[in-house]
């Protein structure tokens, strides 16, 4: 859906900032609002953990990742660093993380995690909703990069 030669990057307002940081607050003390947790993953230049609350999704039992905020600075750590950790409360979920590039396989992902999370992303996909046709989430696909993350143990 986007027309511009820059990827696409919804970036958080102040009012965002701060509602992400108590969300991440939230996950640190062992409180999962609707199943979020905290991303912890290593900063491709300043090689120090980034942390941001994020939306697990699991789908056809593997669990993803999903920017609804497009080409976000986590997607590019996480491109870079390959990996990540999940964590709520003491418990800290290593992962290794694989893009899925599929615009078809992409678009399935997407339609099931805009079912669970639509009420709280949908400003995100420009449109696109749960409710979308195959074509119209395939061509939103580019604009929100999908991790299938494998937990280690």
């Amino acid at each position: 859906m986007n027309a511009s030669p820059e990827p696409y990057y919804a970036k958080a307002s102040p009012l965002d900032v701060r509602f992400n940081a108590f969300l991440g607050k939230l996950a640190r003390l062992g409180i999962s609002l609707a199943g979020t947790a905290e991303l912890s993953v290593r900063g491709r230049e300043s090689g120090e953990m980034q942390r941001i609350p994020v939306n697990p999704h699991t789908y056809e039992g593997a669990q993803y990742l999903v920017s609804a905020r497009g080409h976000s600075q986590w997607v590019r750590n996480m491109r870079a660093a390959g990996g990540g950790e999940l964590r709520v409360g003491r418990k800290v979920r290593p992962f290794t993380a694989t893009e899925i590039t599929d615009p078809v396989q992409q678009a399935a992902i997407l339609r099931a995690y805009l079912e669970k999370w639509g009420w709280e992303v949908n400003r995100f996909f420009q449109g696109v909703t749960a409710k979308s046709s195959d074509a119209e989430l395939q061509e939103a696909a580019g604009d929100h990069p999908v991790f299938r993350i494998t937990v280690s143990n």
